[in-house]
């Protein structure tokens, strides 16, 4: 893992599309709300998707609070044929300060939902 950014630098590598960003949360938490050109891929997932960052520059996890990213981005890191710079979204989704894209394309404002692990 290299770091860990906040709000305007990730809201920059979105701009300018320099940043691949991985949403670890559940389908259903990532279906009621996500950071909009966030994926999905569960935490329990990413051992088996983690080759496919293989090719990526940069890559940002995301979750709920900033605390499982940080194990994401381990993770992402550590995989033998990933190359490339590996940051966790530090203040997590709650502190994203922009509206989130639902499922159904609606944006909404940031919302916890109920507690989950990811």
């Amino acid at each position: 893992m290299d770091g860990e950014i906040n709000g305007e630098e990730l809201r920059a590598l979105l701009d300018e599309d320099e940043a691949r960003v991985v949403d670890i949360r559940s389908p259903n938490a990532f279906e009621r709300g996500h950071i909009p050109g966030s994926e999905n891929v569960p935490f329990p997932s990413l051992v088996d998707e983690v080759e496919r960052f293989e090719d990526e520059e940069r890559v940002v996890t995301v979750c709920p609070k900033g605390k499982s990213s940080v194990q994401a981005a381990r993770l992402i890191a550590s995989y033998e044929g990933f190359d490339g710079r590996v940051d966790s979204f530090a203040p997590g989704l709650t502190g994203w300060e922009g509206a989130l894209e639902s499922s159904d394309g609606d944006e909404r404002a940031a919302d916890e939902g109920p507690e989950a692990p990811f």
